[in-house]
């Protein structure tokens, strides 16, 4: 799925990095627990939270997520805004609750990690 079909699926505003809305992505992921990010997240996941301070930017920087989308119509400062830049992220911004943003990607086609890895038994 592109970031451009991202953008549509959830009715998105791009902050910055239009020029890379053709980037796919496969794997999504929703936190607003940094410390889940990081245990969890794939490289070239799109990361859908509703937290907007720097650590958000620099979580994504360490697991190799380009892509953010903030739920629930939150509108990062310009320090993050210019961090990310600085990072070639790209950053959207949906009204949409993290729960509907996700079930919208699901529907799509986007999977989870629980696609991925096995669960929380060890069954897959």
């Amino acid at each position: 799925m592109t970031l451009k079909q991202i953008q549509e699926s959830l009715g998105a505003e791009v902050i910055i990095g239009a020029d890379k809305l053709d980037m796919n992505i496969k794997i999504g992921c929703a936190a607003d627990l940094m410390s889940d990010i990081l245990a969890y997240a794939s490289p070239g996941a799109l990361l859908l939270t509703g937290l907007t301070n720097p650590q958000v930017i620099r979580t994504a920087e360490m697991k190799d997520i380009t892509a953010i989308c903030f739920v629930r119509a939150k509108r990062p400062d310009k320090t993050v805004t210019r961090l990310a830049e600085d990072l070639n992220m790209v950053l959207l911004r949906t009204s949409l609750p993290m729960f509907e943003s996700c079930g919208r990607l699901y529907s799509k086609g986007m999977i989870g990690l629980g696609h991925l890895e096995p669960d929380i038994n060890g069954t897959k």
